[in-house]
């Protein structure tokens, strides 16, 4: 990760109840982390409780948008598949309820 001369900083901040889905999604943002975000920068840290926290420093307000729409973008990726993945559903054909329309 390339530190950037940050005039902006955000923080965001993640607690999840079930320490499982907070492992996974840490997994899936660090990578995400370590790409480079034109003109900003981002750190994944876990914190107290198992928390995720996500540290963005922007050059400037342009930046700091993107980079917080980009990241709460994949938040929500990582946490939407996270909760898909640990469905009783998950890998079970979906159920159809038969079609009564006939041809």
């Amino acid at each position: 990760m390339t530190t950037v001369p940050a005039e902006w900083t955000a923080t965001i901040s993640l607690h999840v109840s079930e320490p499982r889905v907070e492992e996974w999604v840490e997994r899936a943002l660090r990578p995400e982390a370590a790409r480079e975000v034109p003109r900003s920068s981002a750190e994944v840290r876990r914190g107290p409780g198992g928390d995720v926290t996500v540290v963005i420093a922007a050059r400037d307000s342009g930046a700091m948008r993107a980079a917080l729409n980009t990241y709460l973008g994949w938040i929500h990726l990582a946490l939407a598949s996270a909760y898909a993945a640990r469905s009783p559903l998950a890998g079970s054909p979906a159920k159809r309820e038969p079609s009564s329309r006939s041809s």
